[in-house]
C-alpha cells in the first residue's frame, strides 16, 4: 500500500440477507490517526469496525491492510459475560490463546500481561474477578486484552456506552494517553457530545458515509439530518459544537416563556 495507511476500503458494500448495512463506503485510517464513526443503532457502525478488523468478508469492495498490521478489538461492554468465573490477568491472557482459558501462562505471559496492567493502571487488580470491577476499570480490562498483542491499530465499539460521566471522561482520557503514544485508534459512539466532539477526526455513518473532518467541519445540521433522519440544531458552548434536538430545543424554550409569563 501507498501512502500513510494501514488499513483502507474502497467502495465497501456489505449485506446481512437482503438488508443493506454498507453501501459505496471508502474509509482509510492512516498510523496514529484517532478517528470517531458516529451513527445512529443500526448504521453499520459495528460492522464497519469488523470490516477493518478482518472478522467481516464485505460483500462488495475492496480492503487493503499494510503487510505486518496488527489490530485490536475491544466490544462493547453490554455483550461481555461479567459472570463467567475469570480474574482480570487470565481475560488478558486470552488474547495470546484465542480467548481459550490455559491454567499454567509462560513467564513471558505473566510479564506480557503484569506490563499491560501496570501501563494501564490496574496492576493491582490482576487477580481480582472481572464482575468485582468498576466500569472505567472494566473497560480498561479490554483495552488491555486488545494491547497486550502489541496492535498498531485499537477499534472499540461504543467504549462509553452505558457508562456515567466520571467513567467516560476516564476512558477518553486514557484513549487520549494511548493516541499521544502514537496508537491508530478507531471508535464508534452515539455520544455526540461527551465524545464526539473532542475528537480530532468524525465520520459520520448511517449506511454510506456523509461527512468526514473535525467536529466543526462534519456536526452539522445538514449532515446532521442526513445520517439521523431528523432536524437537528448545532450551538456553541465552550468554544466547542453542541448538538440538540431541534424540537426538543423548541419545546423547552416555549416552555421558558410559558414559565416566565
Amino acid at each position: 500500500m501507498s501512502g500513510q495507511a494501514l488499513l483502507r476500503l474502497r467502495g465497501v458494500s456489505h449485506n446481512f440477507g437482503e438488508a443493506l448495512v454498507l453501501d459505496n463506503v471508502d474509509f482509510d485510517v492512516a498510523a496514529g490517526e484517532l478517528i470517531g464513526v458516529v451513527g445512529p443503532s443500526g448504521s453499520g457502525k459495528t460492522t464497519l469496525l469488523r470490516v477493518l478488523l478482518g472478522a467481516v468478508v464485505p460483500t462488495g469492495g475492496t480492503v487493503e491492510r499494510r503487510r505486518g498490521v496488527r489490530a485490536g478489538y475491544v466490544p462493547q461492554v453490554e455483550t461481555v459475560n461479567w459472570h463467567f468465573p475469570v480474574t482480570v490477568a487470565e481475560v488478558v491472557r486470552m488474547a495470546r490463546t484465542e480467548g481459550r482459558w490455559q491454567p499454567w501462562p509462560s513467564r513471558q505471559e505473566r510479564r506480557d500481561v503484569a506490563a499491560v496492567l501496570d501501563r494501564l493502571g490496574i496492576g493491582a487488580l490482576g487477580h481480582r474477578h472481572i464482575r468485582e470491577l468498576s466500569g472505567g476499570q472494566q473497560q480498561r480490562v479490554f483495552i488491555a486484552r486488545a494491547l497486550v498483542s502489541e496492535p498498531d491499530v485499537l477499534c472499540l465499539d461504543e467504549p462509553t456506552s452505558g457508562v456515567d460521566v466520571h467513567t467516560r471522561h476516564e476512558v477518553l482520557h486514557l484513549l487520549g494517553e494511548l493516541h499521544a503514544d502514537g496508537l491508530a485508534i478507531v471508535l464508534s459512539t452515539h455520544d455526540l457530545n461527551g465524545i464526539a466532539a473532542h475528537l480530532p477526526t468524525l465520520v459520520c455513518l448511517n449506511v454510506s458515509i456523509a461527512g468526514r473532518g473535525s467536529a466543526r467541519e462534519v456536526l452539522t445540521p445538514a449532515i446532521l439530518e442526513r445520517v439521523y433522519g431528523a432536524p437537528m440544531d448545532v450551538l456553541e458552548h465552550a468554544g466547542m459544537p453542541l448538538v440538540v434536538d431541534r424540537e426538543r430545543n423548541l419545546a423547552q424554550i416555549v416552555n421558558l416563556r410559558r414559565a416566565g409569563a
